[in-house]
């Protein structure tokens, strides 16, 4: 979802910063860049240990929450071709999830923001026990979707979502966004999700599910 379906990163990272201050401290733009694609909880334990915070990782991770949410429920910064991509995979009837490591209350106003039914099912962070590049969050999707992982195609926008993507088995296409992607055995790549339509996504080359080896 963060950095490939919206460009939600500038939020978060303002919500680092805002927090930074709040508390006397400093966050660079590389700090932030870090943190792009992981695990939250993991992001509240390096900015609880950057700043010297008294919080706990899952009170940091609720201060982060509050200042994003507060920012998407204001506006929702869609991706290029990102709604377009959503209903002509609604229209040909192809059944998505949405597998993001963001917590449930911050995906809602992005849900309440497209139609009804645009996701058969949403895996969030705060529902997994691994967090990416851990393959569970995929994994738990294609269950719930009924599908083996192979028979999915993957979009991510970090080299940690794009791990995650790969070790579950699914075809994965990459769309760098705030971070460099870098090439790895099986990773496909695109430049914008302009650039997909169905009818790409039908002819995809199968990919060696060898490279699934952290299941």
């Amino acid at each position: 979802m963060d950095g490939t379906l919206v460009d939600t990163e500038p939020y978060w990272m303002a919500s680092e910063v805002a927090i930074a201050a709040a508390h006397g401290g400093s966050w660079t733009h590389e700090d932030a860049m870090a943190l792009v694609g992981s695990d939250l909880l993991v992001g509240g334990r390096v900015i609880k240990q950057k700043l010297g915070l008294s919080q706990t990782p899952e009170q940091v991770v609720e201060m982060l929450l509050d200042g994003v949410v507060a920012r998407v429920t204001e506006s929702v910064p869609w991706c290029p071709g990102a709604r377009e991509l959503l209903a002509e995979l609604r229209a040909h009837d192809v059944p998505c999830a949405l597998v993001t490591m963001s917590y449930q209350r911050f995906v809602d106003p992005i849900l309440a923001a497209l139609p009804a039914g645009t996701f058969a099912t949403v895996v969030t962070g705060d529902q997994v026990s691994q967090g990416k590049p851990h393959p569970e969050a995929y994994l738990t999707a294609a269950e719930r979707l009924g599908v083996r992982p192979e028979e999915c195609v993957a979009f991510e926008d970090s080299p940690t979502g794009a791990a995650s993507a790969l070790a579950s088995g699914a075809r994965t296409i990459a769309v760098p966004n705030h971070v460099e992607v870098p090439a790895r055995p099986g990773l496909l790549f695109r430049t914008s999700l302009r650039d997909v339509t169905v009818d790409d996504l039908k002819t995809l080359p199968d990919r060696d599910t060898s490279q699934a080896d952290l299941r």
